[in-house]
């Protein structure tokens, strides 16, 4: 039964971090956003990304 228990954790964690590079990605594309754009700084980046000007 341990055994179980330590495969389930282990597959939890993983779609955890699937679902955190899912949300900067859609966070980074400005699709979604949670109100609080500090805690990843993509609105920093895009942002400074403006101010430069790339062409």
């Amino acid at each position: 039964m341990s055994f179980l228990g330590n495969i389930f954790s282990g597959v939890r964690i993983f779609f955890a971090g699937i679902w955190l590079v899912i949300r900067i990605v859609l966070e980074y594309f400005g699709i979604i956003t949670d109100g609080n754009d500090r805690t990843t700084g993509i609105k920093d980046l895009r942002e400074e990304y403006k101010k430069a000007n790339y062409r």
